[in-house]
């Protein structure tokens, strides 16, 4: 099999595992559909606000760890079925870098886009960690950084995950990744900025919610 057939199936693959909605089925085992309350996104904050802290924590870690799973199994299958076992040569800074970058954009585009819910889904915030940490977990840690540096004093999520998503090809092009495997994060990150266009427009006029916890009445 070549190197280009692994990584389109293993995009396909990951597209429709990254795609399943954990926030809301996550949601839905506490009686609640987040499609319908809050800002009716199925991600880990609008979770948070309409279930609760650890209905919100295992979200987060069901869409770090699916992310993160695709993208090592990805890696793992190239490299053992089309590089001899060589591993390195799947690092983004290497010369097939550009398949696992391939494999994380599919993940969050699987996310955001999911084909469970009619192409509708969350920002890809947390998945696009977990596929991260399993690109380069350095550049995932240090965008990862970068969102708490700003989420945490503003408490603004939104404002965090689109800083994120600026960081990580920056961190990307900063620690050496090829242009080939650069050029996904890149489209990713105007993808993920496009995705928050209303809350952008919300921080323009000052309307954005800040990142609250549910509270049981």
């Amino acid at each position: 099999m070549s190197p280009m057939t692994l990584t389109i199936l293993c995009m396909i693959v990951s597209f429709a595992i990254c795609g399943i909605p954990f926030g809301l089925i996550v949601a839905r085992a506490h009686g609640v559909d987040v499609r319908k309350v809050g800002s009716g996104n199925i991600g880990m904050t609008n979770v948070a606000r309409s279930v609760g802290g650890k209905a919100a924590a295992l979200t987060f870690a069901l869409d770090v760890l699916k992310g993160t799973v695709c993208v090592l199994a990805a890696r793992l299958l190239l490299a053992n079925l089309c590089l001899d076992g060589d591993w390195a040569r799947t690092m983004p800074q290497a010369d097939m870098g550009w398949s696992a970058a391939l494999v994380w954009a599919s993940c969050v585009c699987g996310h955001v886009f999911s084909p469970y819910l009619g192409f509708h889904g969350g920002k890809g915030i947390s998945v696009g960690l977990g596929a991260g940490l399993g690109l380069s977990w350095p550049v995932a840690l240090l965008a990862f950084a970068v969102f708490l540096m700003v989420a945490i004093p503003s408490k603004y999520v939104s404002l965090g995950s689109i800083c994120a998503a600026v960081a990580l090809p920056t961190w990307g092009f900063v620690l050496g990744f090829t242009p080939q495997a650069l050029a996904p994060t890149i489209a990713v990150c105007i993808m993920v900025i496009w995705s928050h266009r209303a809350n952008i427009e919300r921080l323009r006029t000052g309307t954005e919610r800040k990142f609250t916890l549910h509270k049981k009445s």
